[in-house]
């Protein structure tokens, strides 16, 4: 028999601890770090994933009507709850700068049913109606701490009465409507003004009114000609005719006249100023007469 050979097993190897693993990252673990290393995929990984998931499943969640009108239902309480709130009502409205009738018109124009959420009342629409009055030349609204609802008014001044074919109005320097009026008298403070464009033209009117001087106690009105010049209305049927260029010059050159000669102290119809270098007075029918000799039907004219 032939002896059995012994055969020597080997341990197994073991590995160096000391040995250290290839520190480069994966291809996959690359190309995460570079798609993470861009801003786009950043944000939408933090902002838009979410927000996604959270559309996604409010989307489900209000798919149903039942709960849609649940979570309407619950809006809206939520929502009358903070607006009735009694720091959010208004109980009260002020207005400054209005004079009493004007005032009252406008709480009247406004008919809020007090006490009401500040958060029902349309801020545009009330200065649409405050602003709407004639007399009303600026407002300013504002809800003030304590339930007041503050209307400061600015309101336009009557600077001159305007006869038109409507009636009597009141206007103020820039020729805006303040109010209307049914007699004359009732302000017989005010210069007065008519005929075609006269309210277009106040201004203008009221320069001549400031130039009148001596002339204001006689000073009855005066009448715009041809939407272009002016004639000044005395007592006593007398007027001038003031040009359509530099018509305060002129005015004040007839003042002129009449203090240095006492033209207005005449029988004179008219003063014609309309031409600087030939201005013309118009005499009434018995002045003419006397002066010519004729009958008292005729009129005539002299000039200066």
């Amino acid at each position: 028999m032939r002896p059995l050979r012994q055969t020597r097993i080997e341990p197994p190897l073991r590995r160096d601890p000391a040995a250290r693993r290839d520190p480069a990252p994966s291809r996959w673990a690359y190309r995460m770090q570079r798609l993470w290393l861009t801003p786009l995929f950043r944000v939408l990984v933090r902002v838009g994933l979410p927000a996604f998931l959270i559309a996604f499943f409010g989307g489900v969640w209000l798919a149903d009507a039942d709960r849609r009108a649940s979570f309407a239902g619950m809006f809206t309480d939520m929502r009358d709850a903070i607006q009735s709130r009694p720091e959010f009502m208004v109980r009260l409205v002020a207005i400054e700068g209005a004079s009493p009738v004007l005032a009252e018109s406008i709480r009247r124009a406004l008919a809020l049913d007090l006490p009401k959420s500040s958060f029902d009342i349309d801020m545009a629409a009330a200065h649409a109606q405050v602003t709407a009055f004639d007399a009303v030349k600026a407002a300013d609204l504002r809800i003030q701490p304590g339930g007041v609802l503050q209307v400061n008014v600015t309101e336009r001044l009557p600077a001159v009465v305007w006869r038109s074919a409507e009636g009597l109005w009141l206007l103020d320097a820039e020729g805006h409507r303040v109010a209307a009026i049914t007699a004359r008298a009732l302000r017989a403070d005010l210069p007065l003004i008519t005929g075609e464009g006269a309210d277009r033209a106040v201004p203008e009117a009221l320069a001549l009114v400031a130039a009148a001087g001596p002339l204001l106690p006689r000073l009855r009105g005066l009448v715009r000609f041809g939407e272009r010049r002016w004639d000044v209305v005395l007592d006593r049927d007398q007027r001038l005719l003031l040009p359509a260029a530099n018509p305060v010059r002129a005015l004040e050159r007839a003042i002129a006249l009449d203090q240095a000669q006492g033209l207005l102290a005449r029988d004179l119809v008219a003063i014609d100023l309309r031409h600087a270098q030939r201005p013309t007075l118009r005499l009434t029918p018995r002045a003419a007469a006397e002066l010519r000799g004729a009958p008292m039907e005729e009129t005539g004219k002299a000039r200066l």
